[in-house]
């Protein structure tokens, strides 16, 4: 019978039962991917982590899986598992190895507790959305900017609505949002570096996201390239109110339209419990 430790974080916020939930399994050695994908659709989180031993020189090596599915990097497993990591190790950057490579994320203490995370993600391809038209009818939206489709292991599409209260109300028909796109849907609104989002990703099996590290970044990116924010500028983006579990999270891309140098996402991150499965 094998015991399998694992550790519950909130993620994305500074109190407990609120932001992202994730659950680390701390030590993935001797869990087949099977069992992996049970594991995580036992917990039922956005997100679960495994942690396995270093392959490539990060400090660790970590598996994303949704309840449905593998990713090769999401933000929120990312400055999580660096939480609780970090912690007993005692460092200052820990980078971690992901499918889409090495992700550092440096950690602010107050005395031994981390309080807060800044990972550096990597840069997304980004291109136009060909199914524009056909999302905002679905949504029942206009978009103030041309609907993109960035690229980060996880798929990410963008639709600034004209409205932090619209972006409120959305009340998407998933069965319909999953037939049309396997990309996360995220509509925002806000102004300076102030800004509301929501996410959408019914294929990952996770209707809506309280917070979404993978898209965080991105979105930033969109801000940027569009003139909506400075390259430079910090942003801050709430997320999960209409879950329930109000999350923020911080972003800064720097570079320029032509050439982004560096996408960094910041946040908080709490741990609630621990426990063990015997399997």
């Amino acid at each position: 019978m094998a015991t399998l430790r694992y550790a519950v974080a909130d993620v994305f916020t500074n109190t407990p039962l609120t932001g992202n939930q994730l659950a680390v399994f701390t030590d993935g050695r001797e869990v087949d991917d099977e069992t992996m994908q049970q594991l995580a659709r036992e917990m039922n989180f956005s997100e679960t982590v495994f942690v396995l031993p270093a392959e490539s020189g990060g400090h660790a090596r970590i598996r994303i899986f949704t309840p449905v599915t593998e990713l090769p990097f999401a933000g929120h497993p990312v400055l999580g598992s660096a939480f609780v990591l970090g912690g007993p190790l005692q460092l200052v950057e820990i980078q971690l190895e992901t499918g889409s490579g090495i992700v550092p994320v440096t950690l602010e203490r107050e005395g031994a507790r981390i309080v807060f995370g800044w990972m550096q993600q990597p840069i997304p391809e980004f291109e136009p959305f060909v199914q524009a038209e056909e999302l905002e009818e679905l949504l029942g939206v206009r978009s103030q900017l041309p609907i993109e489709l960035y690229h980060l292991g996880p798929k990410h599409v963008y639709l600034e609505l004209s409205s932090e209260d619209e972006v409120a109300a959305l009340a998407p028909d998933f069965g319909a949002l999953a037939h049309l796109t396997d990309a996360g849907v995220n509509c925002f609104a806000g102004s300076g570096k102030r800004w509301k989002t929501r996410m959408f990703a019914p294929t990952s099996g996770v209707p809506e996201d309280p917070a979404t590290g993978s898209a965080a970044g991105p979105l930033a990116i969109h801000l940027a390239r569009h003139g909506r924010i400075a390259f430079g500028d910090e942003i801050e983006i709430s997320q999960g109110e209409e879950l329930r579990r109000p999350s923020k999270l911080y972003a800064r891309v720097e570079g320029s339209a032509e050439r982004i140098e560096r996408v960094e996402v910041g946040g908080s991150a709490v741990i609630v419990a621990r426990g063990e499965f015997k399997l």
